[in-house]
């Protein structure tokens, strides 16, 4: 199995636009060590042929011209990618889609709830009839069904488990403030040929024993990145709010909570990668103790183009 990282930043990329942070500052100015990043989202192929795509970021017209795998390779008109699964419904992983508009009919799979905020709260899916369209594919994760495992035709030697995850709805979503299963899933994905295991998170709550359970059967995670304290945004003065509220699992933990460097440590993985950084997160930094404590641990920082051949 292929990995390909097509982008590694939390929502807004890296250096954000409109941000003057010490750490966006510096990368703009050369003062710091920092690859800039665009909006997160992989994508999975079995052979280096056929691709799927996790998640599909604001900035994908990019990541596809940046990255020879998905260009057209027969014909006036085609695309490597042949499916879409999304791990939610929030901004910075599905509209993405409209710019996958001039290509064909797009396969898409996703939950119920997914689909419901895509044709209500942000319509992005009946926007795209009046152009490609969308195949929906469900993803039968939501009330009492908690996780699912699913097949993608033409992608037979790799099998697709959705998990349901603790996480945050949308602002625009009806469940914004109470979860609803299936608003947000993650990816366990196996080769079938030869046994090899990916965990794909970008957002992740918390971690409890049923989440560690999933992580524990991986090869490979990539996950939650997204701050390093919990009080990260406030102390910055960016936001208001906390990774919890925001509905991330920090690195370093606290009482009660252990963090995501903590959960890490009890997994067996060969590769542990975090993924979707904000640009508040210092581990940007490839100079800073924090990058060094990461490196100390065997927990990699994923950069766009990254690959990984499991």
């Amino acid at each position: 199995m292929k990995i390909l990282v097509l982008g590694s930043g939390a929502g807004g990329g890296f250096p954000q636009w409109n941000c003057n942070c010490a750490l966006c500052a510096g990368q703009r100015q050369g003062q710091i060590s920092a690859q800039a990043r665009t909006q997160s989202s992989i994508a999975v192929s079995p052979d280096g042929e056929r691709w799927v795509l996790l998640n599909a970021s604001p900035d994908i017209g990019t990541q596809i011209r940046q990255h020879p795998q998905l260009h057209p390779r027969r014909g006036l008109r085609h695309t490597p990618i042949e499916a879409v699964v999304l791990m939610d419904a929030q901004i910075d992983h599905v509209t993405g889609l409209l710019g996958l508009r001039e290509g064909p009919r797009i396969n898409l799979y996703a939950t119920p709830c997914v689909f419901e905020d895509l044709t209500t709260g942000l319509p992005l899916l009946n926007v795209l009839e009046h152009y490609c369209g969308t195949r929906w594919h469900m993803v039968p994760v939501g009330a009492e069904q908690q996780s699912a495992e699913f097949e993608i035709p033409g992608f037979e030697d790799l099998s697709f488990t959705a998990v349901a995850i603790p996480g945050k709805a949308p602002p625009y979503s009806p469940h914004r403030r109470e979860q609803v299963v299936g608003d947000n899933i993650a990816l366990l994905i196996e080769d079938r040929r030869d046994g090899q295991t990916l965990f794909y998170s970008p957002g992740l709550a918390e971690v409890g024993e049923l989440e560690l359970g999933w992580m524990r059967r991986a090869d490979c995670l990539m996950v939650d990145g997204t701050f390093w304290r919990e009080d990260e945004m406030q102390a910055a003065g960016l936001s208001a709010k906390s990774a919890a509220e925001m509905g991330h699992l920090p690195q370093t933990g606290q009482p009660g909570r252990p963090g995501m460097l903590d959960v890490l440590q009890t997994t067996l993985a060969r590769r542990k990668v975090l993924i979707h950084i904000n640009n508040s997160n210092p581990i940007l930094d490839e100079g800073s103790a924090q990058r060094a404590l990461l490196t100390a641990s065997g927990v990699e920082v994923a950069y766009d183009g990254m690959e990984i051949t499991l």
